[in-house]
């Protein structure tokens, strides 16, 4: 069994910064591509950004610039580096993770951006 603990959510100004940190813990799994999602009040949850085994990024537009992902596979571990927050931003955010057979996710975590 694998578990997703987050980290690093909290109440930030407007322009300020956030580092969220999700690790994965357990015994023999395989982890490829982890990502973070975000999901606002009466909002659907959105894919933020995403990253594979190998590196490669992908982002919402709405974050393109301000946000990067980041992973230490050595930890099992996917950060995501937030800049420039706005309040749009706010929102619960959820690690992600792609096993080989299935999928993890985390408990979330609360951003919340003051304006």
């Amino acid at each position: 069994q694998v578990q997703l603990v987050e980290s690093g959510g909290g109440l930030v100004q407007t322009g300020g910064s956030l580092r969220l940190s999700c690790a994965a813990s357990g015994s023999g799994f395989t982890i490829n591509a982890m990502a973070w999602y975000r999901q606002a009040p009466g909002k659907q949850r959105e894919l933020v950004a995403i990253i594979s085994s190998g590196g490669t990024t992908n982002y919402a537009v709405s974050v393109k610039g301000r946000f990067t992902i980041s992973r230490d596979n050595a930890k099992n571990t996917v950060y995501l580096q937030m800049n420039s927050l706005k309040p749009e931003d706010t929102a619960v955010y959820s690690c992600y993770a792609r096993g080989a057979v299935r999928t993890y996710w985390g408990q979330g975590t609360q951003v919340t951006v003051s304006s």
